[in-house]
C-alpha cells in the first residue's frame, strides 16, 4: 500500500513538473518573441526619427506605409494617405529644415500580433530661413507588419499650446 500511495505522488509531482515546463517554455518564448519585435518597432522609431534629421524621403518611403490608410495628425492638422503626407506636409517642411535634431524619449511600446504602438516624446530642432526654432511634444504612432515588416500607419503628434498673448489692459482713466 505505501508503494502505491509513493508511486502516486512520484507521478502527480512528475506531471506537476512536466506541465509547469513546458508553461514556463512556452511563456518564456513569448516573451522573447515580444521582445523581439518591441526591438524591430523601436527600431523603425529610431531610423524615422534619422531619416527626418536627414531630409531623407526615400528612407521615410521605407519605413512609412505607402497606402492610402494612411493617417497622420500634427498639431491640429490632418493629412490622409501616404502620399498626401509625403507630398503636402513631409516633403516641404524638410525641404525648408536646416541643421534638424529630432528625437524620441520616453519611448514605450506594445505590440499584438501584426500591430505596434508606440508613445513617446519628441524634440524638434531647425534652422529655417533666418530663424531657428525648438520644438517639442507628445506623439502616439501605429505601425502594422506589412510583408514581414513593421510600417508605420497612422502618427498622432502635439506640441504643447502656446502662452495666451497677454490682453490689453484699459488705460486709465483721469
Amino acid at each position: 500500500m505505501q508503494k502505491k500511495i509513493n508511486l502516486r505522488a512520484f507521478s502527480v509531482s512528475a506531471l506537476v513538473l512536466a506541465i509547469a515546463a513546458i508553461v514556463g517554455f512556452n511563456f518564456y518564448a513569448s516573451v522573447s518573441a515580444q521582445t523581439d519585435e518591441v526591438k524591430a518597432v523601436t527600431d523603425v522609431l529610431t531610423r524615422e526619427a534619422a531619416a527626418v534629421e536627414k531630409g531623407d524621403l526615400a528612407a521615410l518611403d521605407k519605413i512609412w506605409a505607402n497606402s492610402e490608410d494612411v493617417t497622420v495628425f500634427e498639431s491640429g492638422h490632418a493629412n490622409y494617405g501616404w502620399t498626401d503626407y509625403r507630398n503636402n506636409h513631409l516633403a516641404p517642411e524638410l525641404k525648408e529644415f536646416k541643421n534638424t535634431k529630432y528625437a524620441f524619449s520616453d519611448l514605450k511600446v506594445k505590440t499584438s500580433g501584426n500591430l505596434a504602438l508606440a508613445t513617446f516624446k519628441y524634440t524638434l530642432s531647425a534652422d529655417i530661413g533666418a530663424r531657428h526654432i525648438d520644438s517639442g511634444g507628445l506623439g502616439t504612432a501605429v505601425l502594422e507588419k506589412r510583408g514581414g515588416r513593421w510600417q508605420i500607419v497612422h502618427w498622432h503628434s502635439s506640441a504643447p499650446r502656446r502662452a495666451p498673448s497677454p490682453t490689453p489692459q484699459p488705460s486709465p482713466k483721469n
